[in-house]
């Protein structure tokens, strides 16, 4: 929009459109109304929306969807607004479509052990409505407690029991989506295979690209019998890392392996007192479940390797409670930073596994260099590091060298075979880190993807792919020496 004039007309338009599809309440278009919808867990990167709205039922969604498409208004799709990645930000003439109320469980089966919810359901949630037939959902990312399967879907999320029992991708049968053109498709089923092309597994992870999640079906597992943590301290980074790759060497699959740094671990212990070897350099959480005979012989099995990998010390939770402590410290990581630091900057990256000691080594070389500190807690047992960065936004130019210091963690881990997102997803955060990733070849194969499931373009509109104009632009950037590091780039 040219001037403030048209937007408000503009506004006024589209808001009007919409009211005649939605209840008065449901369609939010004041500064006042739509402030607490400018970002996501992405604070740094914000921007108001024109509108929001909060359609409660599948044939406002679709409603809603045929508006924007007759008026050219592009649509951000947000769950609970707990992503780290922007991939909620809102567009400035565009409309946030929250599905905060969608939120009800639709049916549960015990014997299929699955569930079917929609997407404004909190993860916690579905585990807790099927506690009473001793399953759960086993996806647990450290924010479950507020976010919402539709957003898991949208990023792939994991969680910190991600190793043994998968992202969301291995936990979800199908879903309802809503496209762009009007239509209602399912994707995937509740059978074991689903005629066709995989297309579960294209959307889920797609950032809200592609369609609007109306509705999940979810697995459920049985709730373990026993499970019992593993808290092993070490006195160097190192030796922590060759523990993790003895474990999984051993044949050991842990239902969680998370590690933490010194840093993480001064820095959680006292928010949480969860018991953490605060002296230690790094410490490993490693879990096993099952009943009690495959617990105590997996633990047996555990504790061998760590004490032979170099553990200096060695506790195991000796009851529910003590387990579930251990678990608050890793999974309050990030609210604990706050403690410590004004800001932080939460990056996501996944390497192989084998790899660990060096990235780790890298990071710390680039902390010297950038002057910032970085606490490092992350999956460990799937190689997917989560370096918090902290800075002081106050201070200029910090956030921008915590931005470059985040960018040359996901270079080094694209260097040494891995990939720039685990579970946060693209978003705006990562979207120039794409170009470091892929080749202008697959970024026109990803952009063709888009296009079959949103022709128009006006469904997240400049999120997750980077425009090869855009590759082109960062690369100029990234100049050293006389020569571009990543020489795709030059063919732009």
């Amino acid at each position: 929009m040219n001037n403030v004039a048209e937007m408000g007309a503009r506004r006024a338009q589209v808001a009007a459109a919409l009211q005649q599809v939605l209840p008065a309440r449901a369609v939010l278009s004041a500064p006042e109304d739509t402030r607490p919808y400018e970002c996501d867990g992405l604070a740094a990167y914000r921007q108001l929306p024109m509108i929001v709205v909060l359609p409660d039922s599948e044939a406002q969604v679709l409603a809603v969807l045929k508006v924007c498409r007759e008026l050219g208004v592009p649509v951000v799709p947000r769950g609970a607004g707990t992503g780290l990645s922007g991939g909620a930000m809102p567009i400035a003439a565009g409309v946030v479509l929250s599905t905060a109320r969608l939120n009800r469980i639709v049916r549960m089966d015990a014997y299929a052990r699955t569930a079917v919810v929609q997407p404004g359901v909190r993860n916690l949630a579905i585990s807790e409505a099927a506690a009473a037939h001793g399953l759960y959902y086993a996806p647990d990312p450290s924010s479950q407690i507020a976010c919402t399967i539709g957003g898991n879907v949208a990023e792939n999320s994991g969680g910190v029991h991600c190793l043994k029992y998968g992202l969301t991708v291995h936990n979800v049968l199908r879903v309802r989506v809503a496209t762009i053109d009007g239509e209602l498709v399912e994707l995937g089923g509740e059978a074991l295979d689903a005629p066709g092309l995989d297309l579960l597994s294209v959307f889920i992870g797609s950032e809200g690209m592609l369609g609007i999640v109306t509705e999940v079906t979810v697995k459920l597992v049985p709730k373990p019998a026993v499970a019992r943590v593993i808290m092993a301290s070490f006195d160097e980074v190192l030796k922590s890392c060759h523990a993790v790759a003895a474990l999984i060497a051993a044949g050991i699959i842990p239902a969680g392996l998370e590690m933490m740094d010194q840093t993480s671990s001064r820095m959680v212990e006292p928010f949480v007192k969860a018991g953490y070897d605060t002296e230690a350099a790094a410490i490993l959480l490693c879990e096993a479940d099952g009943t009690e005979e495959e617990v105590e012989e997996d633990i047996a099995r555990m504790t061998a390797v760590l004490n032979t990998a170099g553990a200096i010390a060695i506790a195991v939770s000796r009851s529910e409670a003590e387990r579930l402590k251990f678990w608050s410290g890793r999974k309050n990581a990030f609210p604990a930073a706050g403690r410590i630091s004004p800001d932080y900057y939460c990056m996501d990256g996944t390497i192989p596994r084998k790899r660990l000691g060096q990235v780790l080594a890298g990071i710390a070389a680039m902390e010297a260099r950038y002057g910032l500190r970085c606490a490092n807690v992350f999956h460990a047992g799937d190689g997917n590091l989560h370096p918090l960065i902290l800075f002081n936004a106050n201070i200029p130019d910090e956030f921008h060298r915590a931005e470059a210091f985040g960018a040359e963690i996901l270079a080094l881990c694209v260097e040494v075979g891995g990939t720039i997102t685990g579970e946060h997803g693209v978003g705006i955060e990562k979207i120039d880190s794409m170009c470091v990733q892929f080749a202008p070849a697959e970024l026109e194969a990803f952009f063709s993807v888009k296009r079959g499931f949103d022709p128009h373009g006006l469904l997240n509109p400049d999120k997750a792919i980077p425009t090869l104009h855009r590759c082109a632009e960062f690369g100029k950037l990234r100049v050293s020496g006389g020569a571009l590091p990543f020489p795709h780039l030059e063919r732009f």
